[in-house]
This record gives structure tokens, C-alpha cells and sequence, in this order.
């Protein structure tokens, strides 16, 4: 998995570098909520999403003509769920009961995306567009939870779709698929934990 998200990065790269030149670029803060859950390898316990919030700048490149581009960006997410570890002896008989795991990420998106911009001139109150593209996360803090081992990073392709308004706002809904595991379990062996997470964001682009 992390090979194809290499090859795929590598290609969205390859695709950019020659229109660079010429393309649009605009930059500006983003923020919004974010509605997330942990996806264990087993279904051993009851876990529930929690919400949580996301920031950050955003920057995107559009090639004039073909309503294709890259967006791009440095920001922060709070992720996590609800785990009922106390369902089971295991972790009820060492005191564990229903623990709130918050995930506090450093997030590095890169994007492809396709904004449809042919529409005799209505696209300058209203565009819509779409994206596609990897997520890298780098774990800054998590909550203290005793039964769980965290990783250092988390990775993820997104899938979003939006809306550009009065060409400077920006409104979209991503889903955030993780590829790698963001936590697993200290006394079992593979059982491990990926993040899902619908992400809702509104930007302003200068």
C-alpha cells in the first residue's frame, strides 16, 4: 500500500511539474470539522466516532484552460473515537473501561483536482469541483491510554467534492480512507486500528 501511494504521488508529480509555469496560484486559510472513527482488523469491541476540528493553509495551483489543477496544504486534525475496552476481561480486569482517544495529527495533503469552469461565466458565483490524492499525517500528541501503542504518522487518500463561491470561498466534504494503522493494541497481536474520517471545510483564497 504505501508503494502505491508512492507511485501515485510520483505521478501526480510528474503530471504538475511541466505546467507550473503557468499555472494559477492562490493560498488562504482553511478550517472545519471533522467526524472520525477507528477501523479495527477486528470487530472485538465497540467503538464510536467523535467529532473534532481541523486548520490550516491551503494553497492551490489551476492550469488556465483545462480546469485541472493541485491543491496542497499544511494544517492540523484532531481524530480520534470512543473505545469500549471494558466489554472485554482482558481489558476490564486491567482497569481499562471506555477511554476517549483523541489523535492530534500534523496533516500534509496533496490533491489532484478537476474544477468545471465552462459555464459562460456563471462559474464566476458558482463552481464546482472535485479531488483525489494522498494524506500524509504526522502524529503530534495523542491522548494517555495505557492499552494502546500509537504510530508516529498516519497516511490516507482523500476523495472530496465541493464548491467555489464568488470565486474566492470554498466549501467541500472529503473522506479521509487511512492506508496505515494509527494505533493497535499492546496485548494482542494484530489488532490494530485505521482512521476514517469525513472531513467538511470551508477555505478563503486570496
Amino acid at each position: 500500500m504505501k508503494k502505491l501511494l508512492f507511485i501515485i504521488t510520483l505521478v501526480m508529480a510528474s503530471v504538475v511539474a511541466p505546467h507550473v509555469a503557468h499555472a494559477q496560484f492562490r493560498y488562504g486559510p482553511t478550517a472545519g470539522l471533522t467526524l472520525s472513527t477507528l477501523k479495527f482488523k477486528q470487530d472485538l469491541m465497540t467503538v464510536k466516532g467523535q467529532a473534532g476540528f481541523s486548520a490550516g493553509i491551503a494553497g492551490e495551483l489551476m492550469f488556465p484552460g483545462v480546469g485541472f489543477g493541485v491543491d496542497f496544504g499544511l494544517g492540523y486534525e484532531m481524530l480520534g473515537a470512543k473505545t469500549n475496552l471494558g466489554e472485554k476481561p482482558m481489558w476490564a480486569d486491567q482497569g481499562f473501561a471506555d477511554p476517549r482517544v483523541y489523535l492530534h495529527y500534523i496533516s500534509i495533503p496533496f490533491h489532484l483536482r478537476f474544477k468545471y469552469t465552462r459555464m459562460n461565466g456563471f462559474e464566476d458565483y458558482l463552481a464546482p469541483f472535485v479531488y483525489v490524492g494522498p494524506n500524509f499525517g504526522i502524529r503530534a500528541a495523542h491522548s494517555s491510554c495505557e492499552a494502546y501503542d500509537f504510530s508516529g504518522g498516519d497516511m490516507s487518500m482523500d476523495f472530496g467534492v465541493g464548491a467555489e463561491i464568488m470565486r474566492n470561498w470554498q466549501v467541500s466534504a472529503c473522506y479521509q480512507w487511512g492506508l496505515t494503522y494509527s494505533m493497535k493494541a499492546k496485548i494482542l497481536t494484530n489488532f490494530s486500528a485505521r482512521n476514517s474520517v469525513w472531513n467538511i471545510r470551508v477555505a478563503y483564497f486570496f
